[in-house]
């Protein structure tokens, strides 16, 4: 593949040092592109098959020991214009950091955006998930949504084109195009208003969240009628540990990794003790909401935990 693009193409990029775990195995490439121009030139010029991954904050991301065979492509601090339209909404792109969206429309004395200063990911993110806290869900307010198809051309789409639900968002058609932007409207209101919201909602995160530990945000959806942290809870699980990963004391959605010293390996073991346990005892299917990719490293040792 001859270079034709200005961003940083690297090697063997070790994603402990790119997901809010502190854990993971390499990358086989990784672009860190430009901005949006730069990012359909490097696409275009990219194996049709070959396996992408988009990152954001990687705050909801673990990559195995094994690695990712493939390309992944870091949005933020790339893909960052956020705007103004003249119509009144809000052109933010992939890679601009939720909260700074939330901020950004608060002071344009818009009300209703302040859930996304809990998000503690990317628009590109929010939209692929349809992430939500507070009350809020990212789509309820998306008009429209710029994407890049694989040769790197770019194309508008409404919500129509889309299957939304619970954390999810995807095109109804078959597709391999991915988030680039959205255009997105908030309801009329006032920025002291907004500015309050926020920092209510930033003291209860700090009050009720293990923020200061590496973590990923929430592990599971939360079952109809229920909460994930309140069955995790029940089921005695707070405080559990597999090889440094932990279910927080302060939160049961959340595994940290103390010190960072848990592998992929005992975090996503540790999620699956979580599954099984709530299952077993509530007959409750705990979904993760966390994306997990990449290859397994082979263990040997008692019990699936040896080395």
């Amino acid at each position: 593949m001859s270079q034709a693009w200005r961003g940083a193409l690297r090697g063997n990029e070790p994603m402990a040092d790119h997901v809010s775990w502190r854990a993971g195995g390499t990358v086989a490439r990784a672009f860190f592109p430009a901005d949006l121009a730069d990012l359909a030139s490097f696409l275009g010029r990219l194996r049709p098959d070959e396996p992408l991954l988009m990152v954001g904050l990687g705050s909801n991301l673990l990559i195995r020991d094994g690695g990712f065979d493939g390309t992944a492509i870091f949005t933020h601090g790339a893909l960052d214009t956020l705007r103004r339209e003249d119509d009144g909404s809000f052109y933010a792109e992939a890679g601009v950091a939720s909260p700074k969206l939330a901020r950004f429309a608060g002071r344009q004395s818009c009300a209703e955006a302040e859930f996304l200063a809990g998000i503690p990911g990317t628009v590109g993110g929010a939209l692929a998930m349809n992430a939500g806290c507070h009350g809020g869900d990212t789509w309820r307010y998306v008009e429209r949504v710029l994407m890049l198809k694989r040769n790197g051309e770019q194309v508008i789409r409404t919500t129509d084109d889309f299957a939304i639900g619970y954390r999810h968002a995807g095109l109804k058609a078959s597709s391999d195009e991915i988030f680039a932007g959205a255009w997105l409207r908030f309801p009329a209101g006032d920025a002291e208003a907004a500015r309050r919201r926020l920092r209510e909602l930033l003291e209860r995160r700090i009050a009720t969240q293990p923020l200061q530990l590496p973590n990923a945000g929430s592990v599971f959806r939360n079952p109809p009628g229920d909460h994930a942290a309140r069955l995790i809870e029940a089921a005695g699980l707070k405080g559990t540990q597999i090889e440094g990963a932990q279910v927080s004391e302060k939160h049961a959605n959340f595994i940290v990794n103390p010190g960072g010293v848990a592998t992929a390996s005992a975090i996503e073991m540790l999620i699956g003790r979580i599954q099984a346990e709530v299952a077993e005892k509530f007959d409750v299917q705990l979904v993760r909401e966390v994306r997990i990719v990449g290859e397994m490293v082979r263990r040997s040792g008692h019990d699936g935990e040896g080395v």
